[in-house]
């Protein structure tokens, strides 16, 4: 039995949790999250939360239960709390501004990178060289925030370039005299 697949999901007040179909939906004050259910997973909702089980012992069937769950739990998290990445610019004349919901940086190209906010994601510069990025969804606001990261990486000889807020550059000693 997956450890992660048996534990019971609590559901907050205010969100609604259904299955139709080979989907789950999540309702909550922040908007409205849908997951796939795979073949062989049953989910179950009730008054305690919502309940995980597999109908079979299938290798796939087994690998699938912990995500599931998962991906139900991410659900009901974003849509009453919402997740949150934050992204620094280090460099000398790095910055970000906000042209309404996108974002326009100047990271050392001969041009500015306008990056384009999907729907149900809002990106906001505080200062000019942090980027927060928030959503609902957990895997979007991550990829997002990948994406961004990818326009100009943190190199290691001098460290600048886009990074989490949280991330650790190892630098590189660089050429020395002989």
């Amino acid at each position: 039995m997956s450890r992660i697949g048996k534990k019971i999901i609590a559901i907050p007040t205010g969100v609604t949790v259904t299955v139709q179909g080979a989907e789950a939906i999540v309702k909550g004050p922040k908007g409205e999250l849908k997951s796939p259910v795979q073949n062989g997973i049953k989910v179950m909702v009730d008054t305690e939360g919502v309940h995980v089980t597999r109908t079979n012992d299938d290798r796939q069937t087994r690998s699938f239960h912990g995500l599931v769950r998962n991906l139900i739990n991410n659900n009901i998290v974003g849509v009453t709390t919402g997740y949150k990445k934050t992204l620094k610019l280090i460099g000398t004349g790095y910055r970000a501004t906000a042209k309404g919901s996108n974002i326009s940086l100047a990271v050392g190209y001969s041009h500015p990178v306008d990056v384009v906010a999907p729907q149900g994601i809002q990106l906001q510069v505080e200062g000019q060289d942090t980027i927060h990025i928030s959503g609902t969804d957990k895997q979007l606001v991550g990829q997002v925030a990948a994406n961004i990261r990818k326009i100009r990486p943190p190199e290691p000889y001098k460290g600048k370039g886009i990074r989490y807020q949280d991330e650790v550059v190892r630098r590189k000693q660089g050429k020395t005299a002989a």
